[in-house]
């Protein structure tokens, strides 16, 4: 087989920081994590090395998205692929890399780096509004999909939460409380979970993982009249809140295989996009033996409901989509794993073993 080797980079931002950090936040002047808006800069390298057999072999990598807190710096990839490129044609412009590699080669190698510069996100609640004339690219984060519907289950559900909620912030505020009260970390759950948000409200199975607490979360928001969406990513470097949030050796180096992390965010006009990530409430607790009678847990929970951390790294929002190229199985629940199939078979992405990927990340202290 010949050889080709791509090789492509490109600087979106310079080295110097120019995220927009004019966004300032009432609730995080005062957090108690030592959590600043000192921006925080990381090389992160995916390395794959597939399976080699008689069957054609295809993969999609997530790339991380731009954003006013997480600029890309810089995007580069090199292996032994027959066909690769860079592609954001699907419902959800989210940004990838697909690689193939013919019948019977010889070695399927891929090495993807990309240099990225973030800043602590926060939001202004007090800008909120109760108008509900939103814009029509944000009206697609009401829409029900398979795993989030809205549907009359969860819509009476969201009602119930809900009642005595005057405002758009108010409801958003009460289906946080409820996530954060009744979801628990269920350890024994596999990757990030399925996210399945009927299921869970419907059998009452409240234990899960990021993706299942962020799923039930989102999908009580859009029943609500609230638009919302999961974004799906990474953890590449230390947190200040816990190890369970993040975490990496005295010189910035962590290896992240197996970090993937689901958040949420909700739409309000006037605030805009507001993060949240009620999952890492559960994890925290869950992992150390906390409850939410601790003072942590209390600062915790304030925290994230309008603020992140930005020790990890953000892809993308897609959810029970159609990837670009199309593959053989479709649509894809989420796209935060790496994604390969071998013929017309999946191969496990919640294995890395198995599947022959590696992740790491460097902070530049």
């Amino acid at each position: 087989m010949q050889r080709r080797t791509f090789l492509k980079s490109a600087t979106v931002v310079g080295t110097t920081m120019v995220i927009t950090p004019s966004i300032v936040l009432s609730n995080t002047k005062a957090n108690p994590f030592g959590i600043t808006k000192k921006p925080r800069k990381f090389t992160v390298t995916n390395s794959f090395d597939l399976q080699t057999n008689d069957e054609i072999a295809r993969l999609w990598v997530p790339l991380p998205l731009d954003s006013s807190y997480q600029k890309v710096l810089k995007i580069s990839y090199d292996g032994d692929f027959d066909e690769a490129f860079i592609s954001n044609n699907n419902e959800y412009n989210t940004k990838l890399l697909y690689a193939k590699w013919n019948k019977n080669s010889k070695s399927r190698k891929l090495v993807v780096k990309f240099d990225v510069i973030m800043q602590e996100r926060t939001s202004n609640l007090s800008k909120a509004t109760n108008s509900t004339n939103f814009p029509e690219n944000i009206k697609l984060f009401l829409k029900g999909t398979s795993h989030t519907p809205v549907n009359k289950t969860l819509t009476d559900f969201a009602t119930n939460l809900t009642k005595n909620s005057k405002t758009q912030l108010e409801k958003a505020q009460a289906i946080y409380d409820w996530t954060v009260d009744n979801m628990y970390r269920d350890e024994s759950v596999i990757g990030c979970g399925v996210g399945d948000a009927t299921r869970i409200i419907e059998k009452k199975l409240f234990g899960g993982k990021c993706t299942d607490v962020s799923s039930v979360f989102v999908a009580l928001l859009r029943n609500a009249g609230i638009p919302a969406r999961e974004i799906f990513g990474v953890r590449v470097g230390k947190s200040k809140i816990s190890k369970s949030c993040g975490k990496a050796n005295d010189e910035g180096f962590a290896k992240i295989t197996g970090g993937q992390h689901c958040r949420a965010e909700f739409y309000l006009d006037g605030a805009g996009w507001i993060p949240a990530d009620p999952a890492d409430v559960t994890k925290v607790r869950k992992q150390e033996k906390l409850t939410n009678n601790d003072k942590k847990i209390k600062d915790l929970r304030k925290y994230f409901f309008g603020n992140w951390e930005m020790n990890w790294l953000a892809f993308n929002y897609a959810r029970d989509f159609v990837l670009n190229p199309k593959p053989a199985q479709y649509p894809l629940n989420m796209l935060g794993y790496p994604y390969a199939e071998m013929g017309e078979d999946v191969v496990n992405y919640y294995n890395p073993k198995e599947f022959g990927y590696s992740y790491t990340s460097q902070e530049v202290l």
